[in-house]
């Protein structure tokens, strides 16, 4: 196939105006009145959202199946499980949102589930299942996922999560869709599958955002995790573009038809605020959205953080930083020069503004008489580097490295450098501060972690070797993890382990979620894996560790 990404092939235009057919319906449309009886489906599932005690977002997208401009009138409620209705309303959309339907149902009572349903005329949406946060809960569970690529098999592991019973919420830690198009990441994979991205082509336009994460919802795996409990959702990098930060990313291209990084940004972000649970941001306060904690009774509190858009640093990555190196005092001094870059004080993951807020939010944590609290972070945040695989490995075992980036990161491992300059690796001075300021707090540390593709469970110490928590990485829905590419060496994930004083166990292979169960003594996490994604039928495995209360902190993890 020929080259289709925005290097080759500009983009649709946003949504435009949809034709008006019908006397009474234009008559309508003058008046600005908005229809409750046009024709319409509900193509892409209900989902709900940032539950609070008193209230949760509710979210569906309605397609209309008739030409028509203006408004679309939806109705909305929330029943208890008695079936009574707890809160009710009309909601309004139009094109100039995507159709997209937004609704934060408040007079909630905490700690309750419910059940809730959209409507036009007499066309009825799927029943979501949904659930406030509680104020008097001994037990929290979350499921926690990443990283779903649709190019690269079945959403089997979002059908699995949407069997778990007693979920509380589900975490999704970002990379909910992918910017690539079919000749891109997963592009060669999607061909075979016959699961190809729309549009085809690499998204940039406003237009290009809202079909992509409207292809990912008519998949009716994701839709049933969407409907079996509350999401509470932060976005990595690829909802807008590969190691992104603040000022750019890796992949985007100004000089290449992709325009202007801060239009892109803000497209990918109406786009994602449109078609996801998440609550809106108050006026004038962008970061309300972003950076947002939710509270479940004395157990938890959780930290959604945003690592991405509005304050990380650019990233460094060893891959540009050794290109061309030619000999090893030349590589030498490319590595001096970049961990002295890394290790700048004034390089932020979180932005200055974050840091101060989220110190704010775990005193007010651990003030309010929280056991846990929790990080919904997208990076590995445990120091980590690769075995040396030039003298681990056997010949044979090199000999069959077959893929240039790993006959590359064999050469690399020998030099003893953190593996991901695009993890908090690569900003040591920020994850320092952050330490601080949960060691002034009192705060006990639970990470949750996407971004790998690859399942983690790990003991974070600070640099005076204080234990200050535990991270729990999930592997990913879709995405391919070091072990899909590294072959013959099976024991990839235990080298990995025993390189690195504070990881506890690395599964490289296979794909999944995390269930992270909470009470105030101890925290228990079930790496959950299925079997395939290429294949509709599946069965799943589990690996669980777990950490317990102290007095002045949390145990290491164990294996349990």
């Amino acid at each position: 196939m020929a080259n289709v990404t925005r290097r080759g092939l500009l983009g649709s235009a946003g949504v435009g105006a949809i034709s008006l057919s019908g006397c009474g319906t234009l008559d309508r449309m003058r008046r600005g009145d908005a229809i409750a009886d046009a024709k319409v489906s509900f193509q892409h599932g209900v989902a709900s959202g940032d539950p609070l005690p008193d209230r949760v977002i509710l979210w569906t997208r309605v397609t209309p199946l008739e030409d028509f401009g203006g408004k679309l009138s939806v109705k909305w409620d929330v029943r208890g499980e008695d079936g009574v209705v707890a809160a009710s309303g009309t909601a309004r959309t139009s094109a100039s949102r995507d159709w997209t339907v937004k609704v934060d149902a408040s007079g909630l009572t905490a700690g309750t589930r419910y059940s809730y349903q959209f409507r036009v005329g007499d066309q009825a949406s799927p029943t979501g299942q949904t659930q406030t946060a509680s104020t008097t809960t001994e037990r929290v569970s979350f499921g926690v996922v990443s990283c779903s690529n649709w190019q690269f098999g079945r959403f089997n592991a979002y059908r699995a999560l949407s069997e778990e019973r007693g979920l509380d919420a589900i975490i999704h830690l970002g990379d909910y869709l992918y910017e690539y198009g079919v000749d891109g990441y997963g592009g060669e994979v999607g061909s075979t599958i016959g699961r190809t991205h729309e549009p085809i082509m690499e998204i940039v336009t406003l237009g290009d955002y809202r079909t992509r994460h409207a292809q990912y919802k008519t998949d009716p795996d994701l839709q049933a995790a969407h409907a079996a409990a509350p999401w509470i959702c932060t976005w990595d990098d690829h909802e807008s573009a590969n190691d992104s930060y603040r000022t750019g990313a890796e992949n985007h291209n100004p000089e290449s038809n992709e325009g202007d990084w801060t239009t892109r940004k803000q497209r990918a972000l109406q786009a994602y605020f449109e078609w996801m649970p998440i609550r809106e941001a108050k006026p004038g306060k962008f970061t309300s959205a972003a950076w947002r904690s939710f509270q479940f009774g004395n157990v938890a509190t959780v930290h959604a953080l945003e690592t991405r858009l509005t304050g990380r640093s650019p990233s460094l990555s060893w891959s540009a930083a050794l290109s061309g190196a030619t000999d090893m005092p030349e590589t030498e001094r490319r590595v001096r020069r970049t961990m002295d870059a890394a290790k700048e004080p004034s390089r932020t993951m979180l932005g200055a503004a974050q840091e101060a807020w989220l110190e704010s939010e775990l005193a007010a944590s651990t003030a309010g008489g929280a056991t846990w609290q929790v990080l919904a972070n997208q990076v590995v945040m445990a120091r980590t580097k690769l075995p040396n695989m030039e003298t681990d490995l056997s010949p044979q075992q090199k000999a069959a490295q077959d893929n240039p980036f790993v006959r590359r990161m064999i050469e690399f491992s020998q030099l003893g450098l953190p593996m991901n300059l695009d993890a908090w690796d690569g900003y040591p001075a920020a994850r320092d501060r952050l330490y601080a300021s949960a060691k002034r707090a009192g705060a006990r540390l639970v990470t949750l972690t996407g971004d790998t593709h690859t399942a983690w469970a790990n003991t974070l110490t600070d640099k005076f070797g204080s234990r200050r928590g535990v991270e729990f990485g999930c592997t990913s829905i879709t995405s391919p993890g070091t072990g899909a590419y590294v072959k013959d060496v099976p024991d990839l994930g235990y080298r990995i382990t025993a390189a690195n004083p504070e990881v506890n166990w690395h599964d490289p292979n296979g794909h999944g979620y995390t269930r992270v169960d909470l009470t105030a003594e101890r925290v228990d996490a079930v790496f959950v894996k299925v079997s395939t994604i290429l294949e509709q039928t599946y069965t799943t495995s589990q690996t669980r560790f777990s950490t317990r209360k102290t007095s002045d902190g949390l145990t290491q993890l164990r294996q349990s």
